[in-house]
């Protein structure tokens, strides 16, 4: 777990780090600089560029990390990549010329509802783009155990960036047209970056020898498309739909909702960037014994951490929307939701990787639809009368219903839970932690009162972990700090 342990903790700082800026940006930049309805389109081009994502990246940023420790020989592997680099094109220039014919058509469905999305249709395609081969390049990066420059790209660059910007219409050098566009161009810039940084830890060799298992590649390739197309869905699907169904000032509200929330996954995007790469190795190899010692190890230090922030997100949440507009608080109750869920995410640990690096992933495919199927349908039904309330419902009974599927799955084909008594017991110090700090409140500033609060919570969750040692890693780590001291 070296490896693991070291750029686990830098990618968790650097995201942190990179959480820390969006939540300036979300809760206070765009509360406060933006109007409602511009915040919302913001959110609703991002949302989906991310959902469209998956298709135009063709499962290559995934393909990359399964296949790529299986080529044993510098030619295999520079027509391995050569493939990689060209394959998305395949789906990027059909799309972008049905759109380009197909514009006033495909502008005026997705406005229909909201006007003032009509003349920013197209940066959804261009953002596309973007995301999807930074993903290739990303995956370029982790496949030689080099996750935390791009971790830092992923996690902080575009949010300084963005920062940067809210300056520019402080200072009136930008007004709200001009800024939409420019959040574009950073993402393109972080692409290109991230591309350099690619090429330079691992230079392209353009070849195109034959391919050992091509078949094999391109059938992985394209059906993860469905893997990452149910996971945007169930993620993104609800700010596109509440986009569709009521005013898209809406999806401001709600997008900080969620961005508060997906604080709590931040632990597993940080650990997935190595443990990703490393699970692909164990399957590969055909390594049990140390892809089981992941599993649990994944589990339990991601459950433990994860509860701490979900403790301080949940326990602290009234006090936090009394520093932001009170419009916003219409959207307690997707928080809690969804935090929930993202719990539940973490506590499954290196469970993804496993499915969608194995050879059961076509699987697990076909269930995803069935539940990407199950959200939009729930989103239709709920949005409509309960808003974005019902949008995170649908989003919590979703996202239970598939990694429960998931965790069963695993345990049925490998013999292997993530869980042990440890597990049992963070649970029973998250709930007891909930009981015991709900109703504890402070009478200074909300600031002040969330401050103190935490770090009352933290000092005696840790003292707790520390002292039952429920996660051998983090006590190792506690160890260390202490005798530092």
């Amino acid at each position: 777990m070296g490896i693991v342990q070291n750029q686990t903790f830098k990618n968790t700082i650097i995201t942190y780090f990179g959480f820390g800026i969006g939540a300036i940006n979300v809760l206070f930049l765009f509360t406060h600089f933006l109007e409602d309805d511009y915040h919302g389109l913001v959110a609703f081009v991002l949302s989906t560029s991310i959902i469209m994502m998956p298709l135009f990246a063709l499962g290559v940023h995934n393909s990359i990390i399964k296949f790529y420790s299986s080529f044993k020989t510098p030619n295999t592997v520079n027509s391995f990549l050569t493939l990689m680099l060209f394959l998305p094109l395949l789906a990027i220039v059909p799309v972008g010329l049905i759109g380009y014919f197909s514009f006033d058509f495909i502008s005026g469905l997705l406005s229909e509802k909201n006007e003032i999305i009509k003349d920013y249709v197209w940066l959804i395609f261009i953002a596309a783009i973007c995301f999807s081969y930074f993903e290739i390049f990303y995956a370029w990066a982790k496949v030689q155990m080099q996750s935390v420059f791009g971790n830092f790209m992923k996690e902080v660059f575009h949010r300084i960036g963005v920062m940067l910007l809210f300056l520019g219409i402080y200072l009136d050098w930008l007004n709200v047209e001009q800024f939409i566009y420019n959040v574009i161009i950073i993402y393109i810039i972080r692409t290109v970056i991230m591309m350099l940084y690619a090429f330079s830890v691992k230079r392209p060799v353009f070849k195109l020898y034959k391919i050992p298992n091509l078949s094999s590649i391109i059938k992985y390739t394209l059906l993860i498309i469905i893997a990452g197309s149910v996971a945007n869905v169930i993620l993104e699907i609800d700010k596109f739909m509440i986009g569709q169904y009521i005013e898209i000032e809406q999806v401001a509200y709600y997008g900080v909702a969620i961005y508060i929330a997906t604080v709590i996954g931040v632990p597993a995007r940080s650990m997935h960037q190595i443990t990703n790469p490393i699970t692909a190795v164990f399957l590969n190899n055909n390594d049990k014994p140390a892809l089981r010692n992941l599993y649990k190890k994944s589990s339990i230090n991601l459950f433990v951490i994860s509860g701490l922030i979900f403790l301080c997100i949940v326990l602290n949440i009234n006090e936090l929307y009394k520093i932001i507009p009170d419009e916003f608080t219409v959207a307690l109750l997707v928080v809690f939701l969804v935090s929930l869920a993202k719990l539940f995410d973490n506590l499954l640990g290196n469970n993804n990787a496993i499915l969608f690096n194995s050879d059961y992933y076509r699987v697990v495919l076909v269930l995803g639809v069935v539940l990407a199927i199950l959200t939009v349908v729930l989103n239709i039904l709920l949005i409509p009368d309960y808003g974005i309330n019902g949008a995170a419902l649908a989003t919590f009974i979703s996202i239970f219903i598939y990694n429960s599927a998931k965790l069963i799955f695993v345990y049925y084909k490998f013999k292997m839970l993530p869980f042990s008594t440890n597990t049992l017991k963070t649970f029973i110090l998250i709930v007891i932690s909930i009981a015991v700090f709900y109703f504890w409140e402070f009478q200074f500033h909300p600031i002040i009162n969330i401050i103190l609060k935490s770090v009352l919570i933290g000092l005696s969750y840790v003292f707790v972990v520390y002292r039952f040692n429920l996660s051998e890693d983090i006590t190792a780590i506690l160890k260390k700090f202490i005798s530092k001291k």
